[in-house]
């Protein structure tokens, strides 16, 4: 063999050897990563705690790259919280109601149908005509979850929160009053008691208004009792035009008057 023969052999000979000692190393370090994995596996599943912390700081981790990169800190679960529901989703005469009552009272449509639809739900169970329970909701808030009266009245329902707060208990406390889901079953409780107090209807709103004992509830029957019968119309899906929201006011119980223990001792009325 020439000695450039010799070369050439060797040269094939150390590239071998390099090929072959390089297979070896990814070899094993593959299989040393697929070991470290298999251990870490086992690891976790014995011990969910550290499965909990590693997974605890690796979402801390990543939630501080998407707020640095935001501007913001996400919060993924923020649309389990929202109070709504698509109108199109609805039944189609509560999909009426709620499209009529968002026009009328500039409210967006989706957290009306909830509205809507929980008033449908609890209004079934209490023996309560939905629109009526949404009539009352018209009249005393306007569909505002944060209304308050100079009184004490709050939420959708205008709930005298003081009064009924053991009403609130189940719920987590009086500040659940400004929940509007939470605030409106309240309220049908308390509308429902009113009602089988007075024995009527219309008897059952004065209670309700803290007006039983007094002369005069400011109208407040009449204009529920009215918005009721629209609302009737627009679920038996006839065209209702829409009427100008009524402003509020206060009235306060006449001197004479004796105090009302569970109901409101004034409260918000349309004028």
């Amino acid at each position: 063999m020439t000695a450039l023969g010799k070369i050439a052999a060797g040269l094939r000979t150390f590239a071998s050897d390099i090929a072959q000692g390089f297979f070896e190393i990814t070899h094993n370090g593959f299989a040393l990563v697929g070991l470290t994995v298999v251990f870490s596996v086992i690891t976790l599943t014995a011990r969910p705690d550290l499965r909990q912390t590693g997974e605890t700081k690796l979402m801390g981790w990543l939630q501080a790259r998407q707020a640095a990169t935001l501007g913001m800190v996400p919060e993924l679960d923020a649309i389990d919280r929202a109070t709504a529901t698509n109108p199109k989703d609805l039944p189609k005469q509560q999909a009426a109601v709620a499209y009529w009552l968002s026009k009328k009272y500039k409210v967006a449509p989706e957290p009306l149908s909830a509205l809507v639809a929980e008033a449908y739900e609890i209004g079934a169970r209490a023996k309560l005509d939905p629109t009526l329970i949404l009539a009352v909701m018209a009249v005393e808030s306007g569909f505002n979850p944060f209304a308050q009266s100079p009184v004490g009245a709050q939420g959708l329902m205008q709930v005298m929160t003081g009064v009924h707060s053991d009403k609130y208990e189940s719920f987590g406390g009086k500040l659940a009053a400004f929940d509007p889901v939470t605030n409106l079953r309240v309220g049908v409780k308390v509308l429902q008691e009113c009602i089988q107090r007075s024995g009527s209807l219309h008897g059952g709103l004065r209670f309700y208004v803290g007006a039983a004992n007094l002369g005069d509830d400011g109208g407040y029957a009449d204009k529920v009792m009215a918005e009721h019968a629209r609302l009737l119309q627009v679920a038996s899906g006839r065209a209702v035009p829409l009427l100008a929201p009524p402003t509020i006011r206060t009235i306060a119980p006449a001197p004479q008057a004796e105090p009302v223990a569970e109901d409101k001792v004034a409260a918000l009325v349309i004028s």
